[in-house]
């Protein structure tokens, strides 16, 4: 299935200001896979995800989305099959009502009514959000308006989902059930986190982005063991894996 396929080649971009944020960046991420992207800040993790859904374009090299190369003609096309869900729920919901912003995607690609109904009613049900449904969006708790942005990205029906940090924030109930459920996505999801245990929980694969470009990329098992690769890029290894004496996964996935 080439339309869920991502495909970066030496990809590079510096602002206008001289930063290089993306010096040399090259990958393949395929069908169905979920990858976490790790890094320390400043490492262009960031930059990185605005290319992927066409945000920002590429000075020199080539991301190709699907069966189309990112260009100014392609964004639309590029952008109809990612869904990006950003740091902060509070940048994606910005409608009265919890239906008005799930609704808010599907109406802007011109279905009809009771289409978009239907597309509101699954996508919630699907996040476990249905109850929410006529709730204003400024009355919901961190995890609340985490999911409920997940539905407004659900709705418009994206082959790849592209997340920044979408465990920051939540108390660990939240944390758990936001885990579980993008476990349940058969979506390709590449995800940018510093949230190491949730990256080895949910990602069998991790790319190390170090100084704007691919410092290791592999099994998350074994890149997110390897000490000494992480202190090089500015992590630390998994919670779990250091023997920390206050994290207990079984009482975590309990909560």
């Amino acid at each position: 299935m080439s339309h869920h396929i991502v495909e970066a080649k030496s990809l590079a971009y510096t602002y206008p200001d001289g930063n290089k944020a993306l010096k040399d960046i090259s990958f393949l991420i395929h069908h169905g896979e979920s990858v976490a992207l790790v890094g320390a800040n400043g490492a262009g993790k960031s930059t990185l995800l605005m290319h992927l859904n066409g945000y920002l374009l590429p000075d020199s090299g080539s991301l190709r989305v699907g069966d189309f190369p990112l260009t100014k003609e392609t964004i639309h096309n590029i952008r109809r099959s990612v869904g990006m869900i950003f740091q902060d729920s509070d940048d994606q919901l910005f409608m009265p009502t919890v239906y008005d912003d799930v609704a808010f995607g599907p109406l802007n690609m011109d279905l009809p009514a009771d289409v978009v109904d239907e597309r509101v009613k699954s996508t919630l049900k699907t996040v476990g959000m249905l109850h929410l449904i006529n709730r204003p969006t400024h009355r919901l708790s961190g995890g609340e308006k985490r999911s409920i942005a997940i539905a407004t990205v659900l709705s418009m029906s994206p082959d790849i989902l592209v997340m920044d940090e979408p465990t920051s924030n939540l108390d660990p109930k939240a944390r758990r059930q936001l885990i579980e459920l993008l476990k349940s996505f058969e979506h390709t999801k590449i995800i940018a986190t510093h949230d190491l245990d949730m990256a080895l929980d949910l990602c069998e694969r991790t790319i190390i982005i170090k100084e704007g470009e691919v410092a290791a990329d592999g099994k998350s098992e074994d890149i997110l063991s390897n000490e000494t690769l992480l202190l090089e890029s500015g992590l630390e290894k998994p919670l779990r894996l250091q023997g920390c004496p206050f994290y207990d996964e079984k009482r975590c996935r309990s909560l």
